[in-house]
């Protein structure tokens, strides 16, 4: 079941680094949300990609906090924010991926709805450069100028943090910067959504899944945000009847009153090809 929950309310979008761009014309056309968005949120407060400020807690605490910065800020009591973490794949092995989160926090129902986008997508990436040659090589790799790069001494050194190098005339004259106080520096790329154009594209993805979750309401008590929250492994191989690692089943829940129901065979399997068996293709 779906219905317009929202619309016609204000929400404001908690924001610094210009995501209402991606956020705005979705969740108005789709939502019929008045959008409002801050000029002097810092949302730098709550940690940087930089690491000049340290994130503290886990993303979805970040991501609470952000929404509750923008309440405060504002007086509207719905807002909509999103977390973005880099790294490590959670089961592809030497792969850089992108996991974004976004929620719609209405704290006058307290009702939270939260959507996740995990891909490989992203050029997450670092390295450490010695000479020119090095840093342009790094530039090309990460798509500058369209994607932003950060300089700094090293990794985790934060006296001297560049962000904001627009032409590889001005990187390179920053780098230089910073070789006169170190033998060396390091290139980082920027993940702040503004200057990260594959960011923003998944800050779409995931926007449209929250959109899609906040119009499906509880069949048993009518919240929105009534959606998937665990993916069940277990299709059965085709071949020997082994369950694989493939989705057997998800299980949606209603964050409210904790209702709850399953889609078995959600991609329209019902059984997994004996290559992706363990047991057949060990």
């Amino acid at each position: 079941m779906q219905i317009d929950y929202f619309k016609g309310r204000k929400v404001v979008i908690a924001t610094k680094h210009q995501k209402d761009k991606v956020i705005v014309p979705l969740v108005m056309n789709n939502l019929g949300l008045n959008c409002i968005v801050p000029s002097n949120l810092d949302t730098d407060k709550l940690g940087t990609f930089s690491g000049e400020v340290e994130r503290i807690g886990d993303p979805l605490t970040v991501l609470r906090n952000k929404c509750l910065m923008a309440i405060e800020a504002t007086g509207i009591n719905l807002a909509i924010a999103s977390e973005g973490s880099f790294g490590p794949h959670p089961e592809i092995f030497f792969a850089h991926a992108a996991d974004e989160l976004i929620m719609l926090y209405d704290r006058e129902n307290n009702i939270e709805i939260v959507e996740r986008e995990l891909n490989l997508d992203t050029n997450f990436n670092g390295a450490v450069v010695e000479t020119e040659k090095q840093l342009i090589d790094f530039a090309d790799k990460v798509g500058f100028p369209s994607h932003g790069i950060i300089l700094k001494k090293a990794k985790e050194d934060y006296s001297l943090i560049i962000k904001n190098c627009h032409t590889y005339e001005d990187l390179i004259s920053c780098y230089n910067q910073i070789r006169k106080e170190s033998n060396q520096a390091y290139a980082e790329t920027d993940m702040r959504a503004h200057n990260n154009p594959t960011r923003m594209k998944n800050i779409k993805k995931v926007t449209k899944k929250l959109v899609a979750k906040a119009k499906k309401v509880c069949s048993s008590c009518g919240t929105p945000g009534f959606g998937v929250v665990e993916a069940v492994k277990g299709l059965p191989c085709m071949s020997c009847g082994f369950p694989t690692k493939s989705t057997l089943k998800h299980i949606c829940r209603c964050m409210k009153c904790g209702y709850q129901s399953e889609i078995i065979f959600p991609y329209e399997k019902q059984a997994e090809e004996p290559q992706f068996c363990d047991f057949c293709n060990p």
